[in-house]
């Protein structure tokens, strides 16, 4: 995030968040990290990060001090839900190899349907923009019947997510699918940042949000 504002001062374009409350977000989520990083109350601090970014998400959408594309929008705010859900399966205990607490069954499972929102929205931006289904196109060797299977694969996915069966299947599935989206078409850097024209850190900062999604899906694919 730091990278990403500091690429935009440069080019004197305004922050997603004005900046008053700019430090304080990014200092908020420097706490958050720190503390879930050194297994300090890590539940609590867990739910503190998705309160966090929700709220940042928030500002950042109503604030409208950026104007991005339909496609990009999608993309941006459906990992940063994504993200959000993977904090809420950590603040539910889930993962932890030595549980002193009973997990929270209820942030799990609401953490679990944020990431199957995510993957409609996955679906949608495949069926709907053409920025993405370009993206695909170029890697997926198939064409269109390819990219149709990967859709109807990531419904599947998001059902399973949003219901609350075959999770620990759903997420291993997903554990093993989002390595190559980070290096094939999150990583295609020429594409998305030279012609489509996604700033350069915040196309990094995507592909650190699927990082992220990637560790939830981990969690819930060993201890879902």
């Amino acid at each position: 995030m730091l990278m990403l504002f500091a690429e935009r001062a440069d080019a004197k374009r305004k922050p997603d968040i004005q900046v008053p409350y700019l430090y304080v977000d990014m200092g908020a989520a420097v706490l958050c990290a720190s503390f879930m990083s050194f297994g300090v109350k890590r539940r609590w601090f867990a739910l503190a990060a998705a309160m966090q970014l929700s709220i940042s998400t928030y500002a950042s959408y109503i604030g409208e001090q950026v104007h991005y594309g339909d496609w990009l929008k999608v993309r941006m705010y459906s990992r940063s839900l994504a993200i959000i859900g993977g904090f809420l399966v950590l603040a539910s205990g889930a993962g932890e190899v030595y549980r002193q607490k009973h997990r929270t069954r209820s942030l799990q499972s609401t953490g679990q349907v944020f990431i199957g929102v995510y993957l409609i929205c996955m679906v949608y931006s495949l069926q709907h923009s053409k920025e993405d289904r370009q993206a695909y196109l170029s890697h997926v060797p198939g064409g269109e019947v390819t990219l149709t299977l990967m859709m109807l694969l990531l419904g599947v996915l998001a059902l399973a997510f949003l219901s609350g069966w075959y999770v620990r299947q759903a997420a291993q599935a997903l554990a093993t699918a989002l390595p190559l989206v980070v290096l094939l078409i999150d990583g295609n850097m020429g594409y998305w940042h030279g012609t489509r024209k996604v700033e350069f850190w915040n196309q990094m900062k995507l592909i650190g949000h699927n990082v992220g999604i990637f560790g939830a899906a981990l969690i819930l694919a060993t201890d879902g």
